[in-house]
């Protein structure tokens, strides 16, 4: 982590899940036992270690993929994978993306608590940084526990520190689970040491707060009014808790959609927590696409080298293909482009000749409508000129043959060649290869807005609170518009068309899959807008499937229940 040093890990096993964490100083190894987290070092080095741990999920493949592939924004690239992102037959218990990202939650969860747990034994640290530390562990307690119960619902709540194996275990029902994650919450916010928000004195990058803390509860209270294990003021809550982050957390709206996805913006004052990664790759590792390498770089990225005039190179990035947008994401989320500015500034359309030896020239007989300045034998275009352009909108097969550059319409995108996500962009790499050195933005002030207004349409509070917090969002995307207005509704006429703004404004930020679930959309909207998942999902697919290594290590007791659905 940038900014928090990244001392120690351990070895250690839960419920039959084994998790092994790397040692990346020159210190010995170490375990971390309740001995060693109660000495002042111990102390410090596992709430470095629980915060490393966010590494091996925000910016890895695995969340990447059970969050983002198999929606209505996006599916299977040409080099993407041919099970979950599909639902079909080959996504099973076995699947090794869900395992991991299991795995890893409750890795950490064990790290939280041994801090947690053991912190009233420590000694030889001021007491209020010591609550801080305590309120720190917490917050990212919640936060795993948040994506475990969003994933697979009723799930095992360990709540101590575990030291040894134990192959007996079971699960605790949503309600349970999300009473933990609220109760966990409330008192990170209530601790008066933790630092307010993210830009007080002497947070660092990545840093818990009680700003992000707020912003957590807020859709924590959204998600569960959503589940059955609901409660009658859950949206009243989201909504409250919402509004404190905008009105009291001394954060705004960048001016700019386009900024907020910046390179070297991500501490910006629109950022409420992110996820730290490091110019340092011995502090990622293995330098490639696992472990706590941030890849969501190449994630989005198509094959742009192998056309005319085009090579590999940091600046374009190196193409994994792993998703492609939707027809329904780039042709109708993001159709009005003349005052909503989000779809260039989301979207990487054009591609500039950085390949002088694949130039093409001009062939014999020319087209009709060619350049005037088109000559038979001469190159089409230079070095720096474009060469790919994709328009968003239709042009004839005339047209294409005619241009001096790829023009590629709607029409012609394919799995391998559309508009690129452009988000997580990173042209600061030392080598084409590399994962992306870039912190991961995990929540912002442009969702907290989102949040107050579902909240507020499902009855949290009123009408008017809804078009307000959604129009604050849609003015920003007008910009440099003079008139931002000309984005304002009037009124919102269903949760899917809040569904379509958070696509709009938050489209590719790890979080799609988690919102259909939570508005009750996935089946539905899967099965309209992406065409290689609809024939295969059912309902049964909103939970994901306990893995199958957890079910096999569970031998002593009754067995570990699978979800419904799943065998």
């Amino acid at each position: 982590m940038r900014n928090f040093a990244i001392l120690l890990f351990t070895c250690f096993m839960i419920a039959g899940i084994t998790g092994c964490k790397k040692q990346l100083t020159e210190e010995p190894h170490s375990i971390l036992t309740p001995e060693f987290f109660r000495t002042t070092q111990g102390f410090k080095k596992g709430l470095d270690a629980a915060y490393a741990g966010t590494r091996m999920l925000w910016g890895t493949q695995n969340l990447f993929t059970m969050t983002v592939i198999g929606t209505d924004e996006f599916y299977t690239g040409k080099d993407g994978n041919n099970d979950i992102n599909k639902y079909n037959s080959n996504y099973n218990t076995s699947n090794g993306t869900v395992a991991a990202v299991w795995k890893e939650c409750y890795v950490h969860i064990n790290t939280c608590n041994g801090i947690i747990e053991n912190a009233p034994q420590v000694t030889g640290i001021d007491e209020q940084l010591k609550s801080r530390m305590v309120a720190e562990a917490k917050f990212l307690r919640a936060n795993y526990y948040f994506l475990l119960v969003q994933f697979w619902g009723d799930v095992t709540l360990n709540k101590t520190f575990q030291t040894a194996a134990t192959t007996a275990a079971s699960r605790n029902s949503l309600a349970e689970v999300y009473e933990f994650i609220i109760n966990d919450l409330k008192e990170v916010i209530a601790t008066p040491a933790l630092f307010v928000g993210p830009k007080a004195a002497g947070v660092r990058p990545g840093q818990a707060n009680k700003a992000a803390a707020l912003h957590v509860l807020a859709k924590v209270y959204l998600t569960r009014a959503g589940s059955a294990a609901k409660k009658a003021t859950d949206y009243t809550d989201a909504y409250t808790n919402a509004m404190e982050v905008i009105n009291n957390s001394g954060l705004s709206l960048l001016p700019d959609f386009g900024q907020v996805y910046a390179e070297g913006n991500e501490g910006s004052n629109e950022v409420l927590w992110s996820v730290q990664h490091t110019p340092n790759l011995a502090y990622n590792g293995p330098n490639n696409s696992g472990g706590a390498d941030n890849v969501l770089n190449h994630m989005w990225v198509p094959q742009y080298e192998l056309q005319p005039g085009m090579m590999r190179d940091v600046f374009y990035g190196r193409p994994y293909i792993r998703c492609v947008p939707t027809p329904w994401l780039t042709n109708t989320a993001f159709q009005e482009r003349v005052n909503d500015t989000r779809y260039k500034k989301t979207f990487q359309t054009v591609w500039y000749c950085n390949n002088a030896a694949s130039i093409p020239v001009w062939t014999a007989p020319l087209p009709a409508g060619a350049p005037a300045s088109a000559v038979v034998g001469k190159p089409k275009f230079a070095l720096g000129d474009t060469a790919i352009f994709m328009p968003g909108k239709d042009v004839t097969n005339a047209q294409i043959a005619a241009s001096r550059y790829l023009l590629i319409p709607p029409r012609n995108y394919t799995t391998s060649l559309s508009p690129y996500m452009q988000k997580y962009n990173d042209t600061k790499r030392a080598d084409l290869n590399y994962p992306s050195i870039r912190s991961v933005i995990v929540y912002r002030l442009g969702e907290t807005y989102l949040i107050a207004a579902e909240a507020a349409f499902m009855g949290g509070a009123s009408a008017a609170d809804a078009v307000n917090n959604l129009n604050m969002i849609r003015r920003r995307a007008a910009f440099p518009n003079p008139n931002p207005e000309l984005m304002n509704v009037s009124s919102i006429p269903s949760l899917d068309f809040i569904l379509d703004e958070r696509s709009r404004e938050l489209c590719g930020e790890l979080t799609r899959w988690l919102d259909l679930v939570r508005t009750g959309k996935l089946e539905e909207r899967v099965k309209l807008y992406n065409n290689e998942a609809k024939g295969n999902i059912k309902p049964f697919h909103v939970l994901r499937p306990i893995p199958q290594s957890q079910i096999d290590a569970t031998t002593t007791g009754a067995a570990y229940p699978q979800n419904a659905g799943w065998f």
